[in-house]
């Protein structure tokens, strides 16, 4: 169920009528009377702007009216033809995300003397967008009736709320990224090309962060009640419970204290092995506590696992996670007679992680301990250091697995790949589960691999591909990979394994 973080924005749309001097701008003014009932009906946050564009002085009157309305992104409604050149560049002034959509002829009767032409206008409204490097959202059929239109709006502001969020957002990272996962190192100029915010920290930072937030008694007292509450007894580790507080205490402060210009933020956190010794404790249960609440902390410094997680959350206002693409699936994992939503067996996989996703996600989840990190750092022994992950299996169901990412280049490229988490015990540790992902296979080795992904993917708990696919070409991502059938060959596939030699 959607919900609203404190860490994401509120979309607010404003929707602006235009109309070409030579067509009657009453035509659009009837037209966009009768789109917003269907607006409202799809409970839409929306501001009707009184300025119909017809001219350039139009367009800075409706500019002026709806960023005085708060307004933070754009639906340009085509009434009728509308005059290209006004339209972009109202659109080209507005601080944020824009779509472009156009009015259908309601029947024979306004063929008489009323039509639109909104065909024709759309095409050159995109011909000019281009002229003047403009990228908006055009939906798939973007010329309809009003419940059509007031349907795309809708589709629109989950696709804004991700660039909003990303034009606003900074991101805290603690500690160096970590020699042995390479793939995490993440080049930083990609970040200001998107307008995010950069806060590199060191560990110390953070260490003397966790000391200082010790003085928030009461604050640490209520956020281990919270604790003690979520986990429902399933915590042997009560004593843990106030140093854990402590370093949620501790983040929450950074946040507040270091946010300056910007609205939200992300965390991206060295969480091993010098983690362990120097604080006492794993970080993941904080983390997947944060990131539950609409702010993520990715473990192992892996800025775009944060904000690809960030984007996720935007997406389906609901948490997100960010697993390793970790395992095979062995013989008898799954049941024989098992769904596997449209996916081969094949295509299976195990995505993991040691214990940074929120009680929420997971079906049965208690505090425990990392066994890789407990056989490094304590022998084996008794676990103490090493305590602190939350483990179970992830919940059931429609999934999203995503990733936003720049190259060694610094070139930016994404993927995105929906299926389902199975009802299946993964028998294994960690917050795990069972994918299956149709296509999955052939993806993995030509997306994944074949351009160099690291082996964290965010992943959100619903259908997201459609807003994420539209929210990354807006930001002018280009290079997004998708699973294809199997008819459909990948850039550099051998066609005689595809499909001769099979």
């Amino acid at each position: 169920m959607a919900r609203k973080f404190d860490n994401v924005p509120e979309v607010k749309l404003a929707v602006v009528g235009v109309s070409r001097d030579c067509f009657p701008a009453s035509l659009t003014q009837k037209r966009m009377a009768a789109l917003e009932p269907f607006l409202k009906k799809l409970e839409v946050t929306y501001h009707a702007c009184p300025v119909t564009v017809e001219n350039e002085v139009d367009a800075m009157k409706a500019l002026a009216d709806i960023q005085a309305a708060g307004c933070n992104a754009l639906f340009v409604f085509l009434g009728n033809f509308g005059p290209e050149g006004p339209t972009t560049m109202l659109m080209q002034k507005f601080d944020g995300p824009a779509m472009v959509a156009a009015a259908a002829e309601e029947d024979t009767g306004v063929l008489q003397a009323d039509r639109g032409d909104a065909l024709c206008g759309l095409l050159n409204n995109s011909y000019n967008q281009q002229l003047r490097g403009i990228r908006s959202y055009i939906p798939q059929y973007p010329v309809g009736l009003p419940e059509q239109l007031a349907k795309h709006a809708a589709d629109f502001v989950d696709i804004a709320r991700v660039v909003v969020g990303l034009k606003n957002l900074k991101i805290f990272t603690f500690g160096p990224r970590p020699y042995d996962f390479l793939a995490c190192n993440a080049p930083i100029k990609p970040f200001y090309d998107l307008g995010i915010e950069v806060q590199e920290n060191s560990e110390l930072d953070l260490l003397m962060a966790f000391k200082d937030a010790a003085s928030e008694k009461d604050w640490i007292r209520e956020i281990a009640a919270d604790m003690d509450q979520e986990l429902a007894g399933k915590n042997p580790y009560p004593d843990l419970l106030p140093k854990l507080a402590q370093l949620e205490v501790a983040l929450l402060k950074w946040k507040d204290a270091n946010l300056g210009a910007r609205q939200y933020a992300v965390f991206a956190d060295k969480c091993w092995p010098a983690f362990e010794t120097a604080f006492g404790f794993v970080p993941c249960y904080v983390n997947s506590r944060l990131t539950g609440r609409g702010i993520p902390v990715s473990c192992e410094v892996d800025l775009y696992g944060a904000v690809s997680e960030y984007m996720a959350i935007c997406a389906t206002l609901f948490p997100a996670t960010l697993l390793d693409i970790n395992n095979s699936v062995p013989d008898g994992i799954v049941p024989s007679g098992t769904s596997l939503e449209e996916a081969d067996v094949k295509d299976l996989f195990m995505g993991f992680h040691c214990g940074n996703t929120c009680a929420e996600c997971l079906e049965d989840c208690a505090l425990k301990y990392q066994l890789i990190m407990n056989r490094g750092l304590e022998k084996g022994g008794t676990p103490d250091i090493t305590r602190g992950t939350i483990e179970g299996q992830l919940k059931h169901g429609p999934v999203t697995l995503f990733r936003l990412q720049a190259n060694s280049a610094g070139h930016l490229s994404s993927y995105i790949a929906e299926g389902n988490i199975l009802n299946v015990s993964p028998q294994t540790f960690g917050g795990t589960g069972v994918f299956a992902i149709p296509g999955f296979a052939r993806f993995y080795r030509h997306i994944l691999v074949g351009k160099g992904y690291p082996h964290h993917g965010a992943v959100a708990f619903k259908k997201a591909g459609k807003v994420l696919y539209e929210a990354v070409k807006l930001m002018g991502v280009n290079d997004i990979g998708v699973p294809l059938p199997d008819h459909l060959p990948y850039p550099g596939e051998n066609l005689f394994e595809l499909f001769y030699n099979k």
